[in-house]
């Protein structure tokens, strides 16, 4: 197979591995000689053009899920370092992509994988020069040497955990172990992340929803206790969608508004101030879809508003729904000049004024659209 065909067929195989916040097709851009390439907003908000490849789609693994399966019959091929080091190198030059996202299926053993994937990644950066981004994955049951060298070159590294606890990742795969394939790794990225070896980008997980049967209270769960011990950068959520020839393939596509919700709530987690405690859950442990997450938050304290825009704290700012960090941010600015008397002057802000409306006071006074809630 040459070297446009490994391209088109690892490119479409890689689909599956999130590297921005939504993982459909409606985030991809179709290069002319086939391969998928994904625009990202990277942590310093430079959006770049990811090459999102696996090394290999051969896998020794047999995940109820996943359309690289080993018992599946699809086409199947791997790439040597050299080309796909030499094919990114290209792309480059061509100024088609900005970054890497490397992952892969197990070929052979993770170790031997994980050689290929580090063997790559060391000729894109010492003998191309590329001094961009690159995404490396880590796989499952990983040695500590191959995560040290992985945080050495890449800018971040992730371990997919795919289910919130053991129990659910059961139902998925019977290869892996959560506490020592998926963890452990994980735990020794945090270790030289912290000691200041390298990732300068920070450390991911990505979770399949809607697989397992777990509730969204377990998986958030395990989000913020990832964020509080592992200091996890961010959590990345994978509508579960049915693939042909697997053990799940009539099971029910997971709505893409659950997998809306979990990163609503996730944004709150990281960038809000809020807890685990602060959201709001059915008896079932499921976010509600009717309203979003802080929308749920406002309407079940009453006794926290109206808040007045003039005086209150960025704190108190981020709670009110149509107000975010940024437009919080630009609240504080912009009450050192004048007194905020209208939803207009809100507006002119970046605020959501007729979300924010029945929530706050403006100079005193409620806006007139707050009649119709309170």
């Amino acid at each position: 197979m040459d070297r446009v065909a490994k391209l088109k067929l690892l490119t479409r195989a890689a689909q599956y591995d999130l590297c921005a916040a939504c993982g459909t097709q409606a985030s991809r851009v179709r290069d002319e000689i086939g391969q998928w390439l994904y625009p990202t907003l990277l942590p310093d908000g430079k959006r770049v053009t990811l090459l999102k490849v696996l090394q290999s789609n051969l896998c020794e693994n047999n995940c109820l899920y996943c359309g690289n399966r080993r018992s599946r019959d699809v086409e199947r091929s791997a790439f040597s370092p050299e080309e796909l080091a030499a094919a990114f190198d290209e792309l480059v030059r061509r100024n088609r992509a900005q970054g890497l996202f490397l992952s892969s299926a197990v070929w052979g053993s993770t170790s031997c994988t994980m050689e290929q994937m580090i063997a790559t990644v060391e000729l894109v950066r010492f003998k191309y020069q590329f001094r961009g981004y690159i995404h490396l994955k880590l796989l499952p049951g990983c040695d500590k040497a191959v995560v040290e060298r992985a945080v050495q070159i890449a800018d971040r590294v992730s371990v997919n955990l795919e289910a919130p606890n053991a129990e659910r990742l059961q139902k998925l795969s019977g290869d892996k172990h959560f506490t020592q394939d998926l963890l452990q790794p994980l735990q020794w990225a945090k270790q030289f992340h912290t000691e200041g070896v390298g990732a300068k980008a920070g450390l991911t997980t990505q979770f399949v929803v809607g697989a397992a049967g777990e509730s969204d209270l377990e998986i958030l769960r395990t989000v913020a206790w990832l964020y509080q011990e592992y200091h996890l950068t961010r959590a990345y959520f994978s509508a579960f969608q049915p693939i042909p020839d697997t053990p799940l393939e009539n099971l029910p596509a997971t709505p893409p508004l659950r997998e809306h919700r979990l990163y609503q709530s996730d944004f709150l987690l990281r960038h809000y101030g809020f807890s685990l405690q602060d959201l709001t859950f059915d008896p079932k442990g499921y976010l509600r879809t009717d309203v979003d997450p802080k929308m749920a938050w406002a309407l079940r304290h009453p006794e926290y508003f109206p808040v007045e825009v003039n005086h209150a704290s960025r704190e108190q700012l981020l709670r009110v729904p149509g107000i975010g960090p940024c437009s919080a941010a630009r609240i504080l600015r912009a009450r050192r000049e004048k007194t905020l008397r209208e939803l207009e002057d809100l507006s002119a802000l970046g605020i959501v004024s007729k979300r924010a409306a029945p929530f706050i006071l403006l100079n005193g006074r409620r806006p007139p659209q707050q009649l119709t809630l309170w």
